[in-house]
């Protein structure tokens, strides 16, 4: 059975839709999903107001509904919307380690950077905040892991952690990726160190300087905003 709430997404981004915008944008997010055209600051009113409209009363109807939106999606919003709906305030409690097999099926099956980005920072990076005991090993067998987006993940979920980093886990996981060609984990390594460099600029000066196999790309990125280059 549809629930409530993914028809009145379904209903209210069809309402919003802008067939004139849709086709440049799955251009540009390069996807298979076929947008309906609403532009982030409209969708995100819409999901506030629906989320208020249709409130869930506990995590297995919470997570059925996200599931439902994400994997029934016949247009990128709708898992845009599933995304925001895992980050509303209203069900900031449920945020707990026990919610990461649920974001690893949306990053495994989304394998794109703008899903994986969004769940990494702004969902995975707070959980291991608050419960670095359990969080960090994880993060730690995904830096392996065969899936890119999961060890991606490992590398960015610190970004924006500010004086709350564990500069320990942020080095073990870049070097499990240093000598990876792929350009999403290059481009990752180089901006988890730049966004740290804002906290401690010696320690990534000295991460780069450690680390001579770093990508071109990475250095860069990492150094960017760094007087001193290594």
């Amino acid at each position: 059975m549809t629930h409530p709430l993914v028809r009145a997404v379904r209903d209210g981004l069809a309402e919003l839709a802008d067939p004139a915008k849709a086709p440049d944008m799955r251009r540009y997010m390069k996807s298979e999903l076929p947008f309906r055209g609403v532009p982030k600051p409209a969708r995100e009113i819409l999901g506030r107001r629906l989320f208020a409209e249709h409130p869930l009363p506990d995590v297995p109807v919470w997570e059925s509904v996200v599931r439902q939106l994400w994997d029934e999606a016949a247009h990128r919003e709708e898992r845009y919307l599933a995304i925001d709906l895992t980050g509303h305030r209203a069900y900031a409690r449920w945020q707990t380690p026990e919610r990461l097999p649920l974001y690893e099926h949306l990053i495994v099956t989304g394998a794109w950077w703008d899903y994986v980005d969004e769940i990494a920072i702004r969902r995975v990076g707070p959980i291991l905040r608050a419960d670095p005991a359990t969080v960090s090993p994880l993060m730690r067998a995904w830096a392996h892991d065969g899936d890119r987006w999961k060890r991606r993940i490992a590398v960015i979920c610190q970004v924006g952690s500010k004086e709350a980093t564990d500069p320990d886990l942020l080095a073990y996981c870049a070097e499990a990726n240093v000598g990876d060609p792929d350009f999403f984990l290059r481009k990752g390594i180089g901006w988890a160190l730049r966004q740290y460099a804002r906290t401690d600029a010696d320690w990534v000066r000295a991460f780069v300087a450690d680390h001579p196999g770093l990508s071109p790309l990475s250095r860069k990125e990492a150094l960017k905003h760094l007087s001193t280059t290594a």
